[in-house]
């Protein structure tokens, strides 16, 4: 029985990622807003109910690996050695992305095709708002439970807030940097700065409280 219901789960997953990557290539080729679900599934070789299945919005095809984003977030709080604040942990978390070459932090030839094709679509450039929302709301709730505060702990939607602030500049800062320097290591550290100064002005803010 468990092997068939792992089986089960293998053909499941590999479905999904084969819709997602087919999903990602069109997009990147055409852009995301002149790709059916249709076309998709066609390319995929599956239904288009499969597809929606798999993935209830089309944009989630694109940011296939949001969930695990948010995994990652909350794992580095529940992980952290108690002598790590939690401030810290995600400083830190940055650093290690890069050192293991996370796909979250590759600033390259292809993640560029990945930010123009959002920034030629404004479906993904709403949905990248509301994820950002969201994850600051994650982010907050697990900041919160760190500390055993209540979930809507001013100091942990602050520093929530603060955390994501540093990451979106960051992150566009890398971007940004790439673009005009074509230099993957010039953007990394562009990015890795940025964390950086960001930490030092969220520990700042939060002096004396759990997360600093």
């Amino acid at each position: 029985m468990t092997t068939t219901t792992d089986r089960r789960t293998r053909k499941r997953l590999a479905t999904r990622q084969n819709i997602s990557n087919v999903a990602t290539r069109l997009f990147l080729e055409r852009g995301f807003d002149h790709v059916t679900v249709d076309e998709i599934a066609t390319a995929a070789d599956v239904g288009r109910m499969t597809v929606f299945n798999h993935f209830p919005r089309k944009e989630d095809m694109f940011f296939d690996r949001d969930e695990e984003a948010r995994e990652m977030l909350r794992d580095v709080l529940q992980q952290r050695d108690e002598s790590i604040a939690p401030i810290e942990a995600y400083r830190l978390l940055a650093h290690r992305l890069v050192a293991e070459q996370h796909p979250a932090v590759n600033f390259s030839a292809r993640s560029q095709g990945f930010i123009e094709t959002i920034e030629g679509s404004e479906t993904l450039k709403a949905r990248v708002r509301a994820i950002r929302d969201e994850i600051a709301h994650v982010v907050m709730t697990a900041l919160a439970e760190s500390a055993g505060q209540q979930p809507d702990d001013p100091d942990a939607k602050l520093a929530a807030s603060l955390l994501l602030a540093t990451w979106t500049v960051a992150f566009i800062q890398a971007h940004q940097t790439f673009r005009q320097k074509r230099d993957t290591n010039r953007a990394t550290d562009a990015f890795l700065a940025v964390i950086d100064k960001g930490a030092v002005g969220q520990k700042a803010a939060l002096s004396g409280t759990a997360y600093a």
